[in-house]
């Protein structure tokens, strides 16, 4: 006798907010309101989303209001990040939407007299024999939506899709083409004040004492605010706001900074550290290989400024112990949980709206930035402040991302086949996002009289796709291996989350090594990998990378190809690259050709432009990024000192998507990375013959390598 079916399960995000209400409302004459507790960051996930929401509820895609989150009334699904949006809030929202469906015919059915099997719903006109009719708008008085969603709905089989899986017009886009103001930055309050804050050039510093004579001198100045290390201004336009600034700066006084590592041995400074040390996997072989050799590397990735095209912004207003905050912070919820801490009010007197952002990769300042405007528009009677940092101090005092020091042994046997794999990082914690400890992770927070220890960063749990071990476990099939982690216990460089947190350096690494290894077998890169691959997804994505790259061709002078690939987390969207470089003077990547299947793409269009976003970033990050500081201060602080790349230096990226509309859609905003870089790596050693294992893949770390290998 087989085993009986589990019992049905919401959706997690549905299930820790299953009021029905909470993720669709009717609204007006034919249109439907859709909240999410995701938000948009540039990555279409409104878009798709509305995709979900027409598709299940048969109605017209324009009939879809896609509402921005906020505390105030949307489902808490935590931070928009890890490429979860559509793998959480859009299973969720299919749910919901399939539900209230449902909840409809059945209503339908009882005005109209028809069995509801016998009813169609056409863009939310509900019709059956006889050319009887109704819509959800007549019904929405009949229909109450207060109700927990029910496990036991059932959302459309593939085949009776029709929005979700075809190229939809983003939502976003015309306002961002029209220059329609739509970013924070761009959207001022009425009565609206312009804040600014004052914080130090050298790392640690902390502020002990401040002359405001000169300040208080400066026209439109409204208020200067100081709380222990805390200072700021506040006046009636940013001009004056930075005049009072300067004038701030001037008479300040503070104490001497931290040091922070030698930026030239970042390996040696992380290895050094006070670490705690995880054990992620071991597998374990019971014959007894016989070693011919060991192969033993270091890679390393530097700290990565997010680098945000606009520096962060926020607007607050108090109203008695209430507040409002306007941020593009990627978790309301979690934001609102920080400022309550620091505050000391309760949650529910905090208000925290979401508008985008024009740029953000993870934990940038936004959350910052949002106390900073807290905090200064307490002094000001209930009138709304703005505050933008400046570019200097988002590359000063945003968090980076982490650099890594990762070391991988390959045992290999008399046929240079891998017999023993151990792969070791070194890093600190890849997550210091707010709202997930008892303390908040908030700078300004650090600052104040009463101040918080700045928080050292953590790693998610492997569950959730880990942090400095994202993607060390090899997905290839190999006899043994040993993954540890070591997490540094110091952080004189604040880190946080970056795109893709560790995968980008771990499959660097990986794939790296697995290129060497077929190179000394004289076996060709791709043969090499499909050989140690069992999961036929990995291979098909492969395969069709290489078939699209018409991979080889024949060998060019100063020319390279090269290959990469990943399933991001282990569990997410899979994805292979090949690169085609030039490498007569400097690198420069000419072409990057892709394969992802991230289940069923919801809206083909935007998964082409995630992996299109994602692979010209990793581009960026392999041949430039690289945070640079003294042992004072960070030394990076404008685009001059902090290179990204240019229009003019963006390859051509061509991307096919392996379509499997019968598996559930994950996402593919950090797919790319991964693969990307370790297949640049892989093109220059193809054309110049070293291998580059210290990133970014600038001509001096080429030349190093070369005086290395002779």
């Amino acid at each position: 006798m087989s085993a009986p079916s589990p019992a049905p399960t919401l959706p997690v995000s549905l299930a820790a907010n299953p009021k029905l209400s909470s993720w669709v409302k009717l609204v007006g004459e034919g249109r439907v309101a859709i909240s999410s507790g995701k938000v948009e960051i540039g990555q279409g996930i409104v878009t798709a989303l509305a995709q979900i929401a027409a598709d299940e509820l048969d109605v017209d895609i324009g009939r879809i209001e896609m509402i921005r989150a906020s505390t105030a009334a949307s489902p808490n699904e935590g931070v928009t990040s890890g490429s979860l949006s559509v793998q959480q809030s859009g299973r969720a929202l299919r749910h919901a939407c399939a539900e209230v469906r449902q909840r409809f015919l059945t209503a339908a059915s009882e005005r109209l007299g028809v069995d509801a099997s016998l009813l169609e719903i056409d863009d939310g006109t509900i019709s059956g024999p006889g050319n009887v009719r109704t819509s959800y708008w007549e019904l929405a008085c009949d229909v109450s939506l207060d109700h927990d969603a029910n496990a036991g709905a059932t959302a459309k089989i593939v085949a009776k899709r029709t929005v979700a899986g075809h190229p939809v017009q983003r939502i976003d886009i015309p306002d961002k083409v029209f220059a329609r103001a739509r970013f924070i930055h761009d959207c001022p309050l009425p009565d609206l004040l312009h804040g600014r804050v004052l914080r130090p050039d050298i790392s640690g510093a902390r502020l002990i004492a401040l002359d405001e004579t000169a300040t208080r001198a400066v026209p439109g100045l409204v208020a200067i605010v100081r709380d222990g290390g805390f200072a700021g201004v506040v006046a009636d336009s940013e001009v004056a706001a930075e005049a009072a600034l300067k004038a701030l700066r001037k008479g300040a006084t503070w104490s001497a900074g931290e040091p922070l590592p030698d930026e030239n041995d970042l390996a040696g400074f992380l290895k050094s550290q006070p670490v705690e040390t995880t054990v992620i996997d071991v597998r374990t072989t019971a014959a007894t290989p016989k070693l011919a050799r060991t192969l033993r590397r270091q890679y390393i990735r530097p700290y990565i400024a997010h680098a945000s095209i606009a520096p962060s912004c926020a607007m607050a207003r108090w109203n008695g112990d209430r507040v409002h905050v306007w941020t593009h912070s990627q978790g309301v919820y979690l934001l609102r949980a920080d400022l309550a801490i620091v505050l000391k009010v309760p949650a529910e007197n905090i208000v925290v709206e979401h508008m985008e952002g024009a740029g953000c990769y993870g934990h940038n300042a936004a959350d910052d930035v949002a106390l900073d405007a807290v905090l200064l528009a307490k002094a000001v009677g209930g009138r709304p402040v703005r505050v933008q940092w400046s570019r200097h101090d988002e590359m000063s005092h945003a968090p980076f991302g982490a650099a890594m020091a990762i070391e991988i042994e390959a045992d290999l046997d008399a046929d240079n086949e891998i017999v023993g794999w151990r792969h070791a990082i070194w890093s600190n914690g890849h997550a210091a996002r707010p709202g997930r400890a008892a303390q908040p992770a908030l700078l300004a927070a650090s600052e104040i009289a009463t101040p918080w220890p700045r928080m050292v960063s953590t790693n998610p749990p492997a569950a959730n796709g880990g942090g400095g071990d994202r993607n060390s476990v090899p997905l290839y099939d190999l006899k043994a291996w040993t993954v540890t982690s070591h997490r540094l216990l110091t952080m004189p460089v604040r880190t946080s989350a970056l795109r893709t947190l560790g995968g980008q350096g771990n499959v660097f690494a990986i794939e790296s090594l697995l290129d060497e290894v077929a190179a000394l077998r004289g076996e060709d890169p791709i043969a090499f990998r499909l050989r140690h691959l069992r999961d036929e997804r990995a291979k098909d994505v492969i395969r069709a990378a290489a078939r699209r790259a018409q991979w080889k061709p024949q060998k060019q002078a100063g020319i390279g190809h090269g290959v990469g690939f990943a399933r991001y987390k282990n569990t997410g969207a899979y994805c292979a690259a090949i690169a085609e470089i030039e490498g007569t003077d400097d690198i420069r990547v000419k072409r990057l050709t892709l394969a992802v299947d991230v289940g069923e793409a919801i809206n083909p269009d935007g998964v082409i432009n995630q992996i299109e976003g994602g692979a010209i970033q990793a581009t960026s990050w392999v041949l430039k990024e690289r945070v640079r500081f003294d042992r004072m201060r960070i030394t990076s602080t404008s685009w001059t000192d902090y290179p990204i790349l240019t229009f003019s230096e963006v390859p051509m990226v061509d991307v096919e998507i392996v379509q499997r509309p019968e598996i559930e859609p994950v996402g593919a905003g950090e797919a790319a990375h991964g693969p990307v870089t370790a297949a640049i790596a892989n093109a220059v050693y193809d054309c110049l013959g070293v291998r580059v294992r210290d990133l970014p893949i600038t001509r001096d770390k080429i030349i190093a390598a070369m005086e290395l290998a002779s």
